[in-house]
């Protein structure tokens, strides 16, 4: 299997997964720390490196995790089955998540989490396999629920991997009702920040804590003098 992606929870899946006996045939990341040891692959543009990545996975599987590269045609017209961990749950909290959990906070969800799902053409829009959820509590800080996110993220990739190894992970039933309305975040978003000062929210929403280093497009913008207010 190939992993793609960065950071710690990256380097603690492929660690998981050798230690559970998977072979790692590649980690496309840009530390080769996170590989863990494992074959590794510095290519920003995964999908310029498609064949390779084809050619070196033995057993058809693609996981993504922590990862900011948008994969495209060429890898994803490979015949693999490539699944996305996303820290945030589908499809109300799509795109970036340092972004999707920020608005997250100021529209009141009451509940946050990680979903896997199969990659498709879209941005977090293909079929969801899993999910885990927990409660967002009425007190809750940015970097609260960012790191309870990133756990469930790990949990959700230990849980899982036994079924998409076996073949047995398929998108999940929903039993919640009607789904979420879909939303999408990117850093685009961020232009409407400043319009959210006066939220009762915004201080909590906006404490990056330990995090801010690692969401810097949430950070500048906080930093960012508010724009001109409409009206």
């Amino acid at each position: 299997m190939i992993f793609i992606g960065d950071g710690a929870l990256l380097r603690r899946a492929v660690r998981h997964a050798a230690g559970q006996g998977h072979p790692i045939d590649l980690v496309c990341c840009t530390d080769p720390c996170d590989a863990a040891g494992a074959p590794h692959l510095d290519a920003p543009d995964v999908n310029a490196c498609a064949a390779a990545l084809a050619a070196a996975c033995t057993d058809g599987i693609v996981w993504s995790l922590n990862n900011r590269r948008i994969l495209r045609a060429p890898l994803l017209s490979r015949g693999l089955r490539i699944l996305n961990v996303h820290n945030g749950l589908l499809p109300q909290h799509r795109g970036l998540p340092s972004v999707a959990l920020l608005f997250a906070l100021l529209h009141g969800d009451p509940e946050y989490g990680a979903t896997l799902h199969e990659v498709d053409a879209g941005i977090d829009t293909g079929p969801v396999l899993a999910e885990h959820r927990f409660p967002i509590a009425p007190d809750a800080r940015y970097h609260q629920v960012m790191l309870r996110g990133i756990r469930a993220c790990q949990q959700l990739f230990e849980e899982q991997l036994p079924y998409v190894v076996a073949g047995t992970a398929a998108p999940a039933a929903s039993p919640r009702g009607p789904q979420a309305p879909s939303a999408y975040y990117g850093v685009r978003a961020l232009d409407r920040l400043a319009d959210h000062r006066d939220h009762p929210a915004y201080a909590r929403a906006t404490d990056l804590g330990p995090f801010a280093a690692h969401a810097p497009e949430v950070a500048r913008a906080l930093i960012a003098p508010p724009g001109p207010r409409s009206g």
